[in-house]
């Protein structure tokens, strides 16, 4: 696995290279200190397994970093590194299509989990998120069926359609009416942003094969 790391702080990019090489031993990390060399390291690494990406970069905004990244090489998840750990720019960088949100503040042990985390296909979304959470829901309180919060506690593993179709045996046509169902409840724009939406309502256990529906 190569892993591509941009950040300009030396001492972030050591801790990170740590923590990567615990993750995969025998991966390749690349790393830059700047946008354009970090572009230039991702266009030489199409088959890169994560780029990890500061938010704040000496000559590119983070975001736009992520934009442009994400335009260019749809293919390659992207993770976002920030100390600015705040709501707005969590919500911004998930609706980039990044895979996860990693506050640098985070210990040594959050950084690994929240890694193996996206490489297993899942999102990491900070605790800050989470900050503000309600009472547990019943999923009928938002009108969802039995079923419906099968799809949804796939959704919050990270699960692909075609994932939700194999694990709950549904054909896909079903499963997106379900997860549009889903939307609407939640009154979220986007997967992701369902994701978030359900968690801060306090649905956090995430769903096992053996608590589906039968």
């Amino acid at each position: 696995m190569k892993f591509v790391l941009v950040d300009d702080h030396f001492l972030i990019r050591e801790a990170l290279r740590g923590i990567l090489q615990e993750v995969d031993a025998s991966a390749t990390i690349v790393e830059a200190s700047c946008w354009r060399d970090g572009s230039r390291l991702i266009d030489e690494a199409p088959d890169a397994g994560l780029v990890l990406l500061d938010l704040v970069l000496p000559d590119q905004d983070g975001l736009a970093a992520l934009a442009e990244t994400r335009q260019r090489h749809p293919k390659i998840p992207v993770v976002i590194l920030s100390a600015q750990c705040d709501r707005d720019n969590v919500m911004k960088a998930l609706d980039l299509g990044a895979v996860g949100f990693i506050p640098k503040s985070g210990e040594r042990k959050v950084m690994l989990g929240a890694l193996g985390l996206i490489l297993s296909g899942g999102i990491y979304i900070p605790p800050v998120m989470l900050a503000h959470c309600q009472t547990p829901f019943a999923g009928g309180d938002l009108g969802l069926t039995a079923r419906q919060i099968d799809v949804l506690g796939l959704m919050m593993q990270g699960k692909s359609n075609k994932v939700i179709c194999r694990t709950l045996g549904l054909a896909e046509p079903t499963v997106r009416n379900h997860v549009s169902a889903i939307l609407r409840s939640l009154k979220a724009s986007n997967r992701t942003e369902a994701v978030v939406k359900a968690r801060e309502l306090g649905l956090e256990r995430s769903l096992t094969e053996d608590d589906l529906v039968p």
